[in-house]
């Protein structure tokens, strides 16, 4: 079984390296910014009208590390929609109210091996939700927050995003408006889920929380303190807040790392062994587990809705710092 072999692996391996110096960190964004800013590959998610209308030359690449310290080029300061960043810390508020048990048994962990709003996979697959960090597990990870009402739990669930980013964060109405006039699939996806008795809240409410979560505006910057909080134990390192408990973070990156990157997870983990997530807006968080986080925002996405710029960025980076959890490919 595979959690076996990843037992085995010696915990030498996992933490190979030092974290780099600050200088070597400065360097690498800046030329994996210039050695991409020309990349003209994918183009911008048109299924919500909002995120085709956003630059697509939009490019930022920024490291914010386990002490606090942010390395950035490019656009970090450009807010932009969250999208599908957003389930792993929906993820966390599950786990941080309920423990690991409820993700397990009421969602999944398993990849689809599908796109991230399939329908079949609901259909075919015996868990139905599958795992948090597709729409319909997303969805399931909603409906989970402990609230009275639709409006506590998305006011619960923004509060806990900006916990992790260390600073307020907000809904973009024109993003949420848009996704809201254009998300009848998610609707879909929520009844068909609801038939099976695996969500558990209203599916239209739930759906629109969901949407939401979706539209809340993000730097680039402020998701790499978000990832950097991952990578520090569940600990802001900016703010010194508790995010999440610690014993629930090798969990959650243990999803990342299996589904995080869409149906190209395994190609990801493939080149760069990190846990990461992405989604739709153009964003891209990597973790390095007790070291940092590397973010990517840029718009044009590829064929599995990752982003083109952001991705080639953290490779590249991920490459000449030899950081695979798996081992030293060098």
């Amino acid at each position: 079984m595979l959690w076996l072999l990843l037992a085995a692996i010696p915990l030498a391996a996992l933490a190979q390296t030092a974290t780099p110096s600050g200088e070597t960190l400065e360097r690498l964004v800046k030329e994996a910014h210039t050695k991409f800013k020309n990349e003209m590959s994918g183009k911008n998610a048109d299924y919500i009208p909002y995120l085709a209308s956003v630059p697509s030359n939009l490019f930022g690449v920024v490291i914010v590390t386990v002490d606090g310290k942010a390395y950035g080029a490019g656009d970090v300061d450009y807010g932009f929609a969250i999208e599908s960043v957003s389930k792993p810390f929906t993820a966390a508020l599950v786990m941080q109210e309920s423990g690991t048990d409820v993700i397990l048994k009421k969602i999944g962990v398993e990849p689809t091996g599908m796109p991230f709003n399939s329908v079949i996979a609901v259909e075919l697959l015996k868990n139905r939700s599958v795992n948090p960090l597709v729409n319909a597990g997303a969805m399931a990870s909603v409906s989970l927050v402990k609230a009275g009402s639709a409006a506590e739990k998305w006011d619960k669930l923004l509060a806990c995003y900006s916990r992790f980013a260390g600073e307020k964060l907000s809904l973009n109405e024109e993003v949420y408006k848009s996704e809201a006039a254009s998300n009848d699939h998610n609707k879909g996806i929520a009844e068909l889920l609801k038939s099976y008795d695996r969500l558990y809240a209203d599916p239209l409410e739930t759906c629109d929380v969901y949407t939401r979560q979706c539209s809340v505006n993000v730097t680039a910057k402020q998701l790499a303190v978000m990832g950097a909080t991952l990578a520090n134990g569940g600990v802001n390192p900016v703010t010194k807040e508790r995010c999440l408990d610690a014993k629930y973070v090798p969990k959650l990156l243990a999803v990342m790392m299996m589904a995080g990157f869409y149906d190209e997870s395994g190609l990801w983990a493939w080149h760069t062994g990190l846990p990461a997530k992405t989604g739709v807006g153009g964003g891209i968080v990597a973790i390095v587990p007790g070291k940092m986080a590397i973010v990517g925002f840029s718009p044009p996405l590829d064929e599995a809705g990752n982003s083109v710029r952001a991705g080639k960025a953290l490779y590249y980076i991920a490459n000449q710092l030899d950081l695979s959890l798996f081992g030293s490919g060098k």
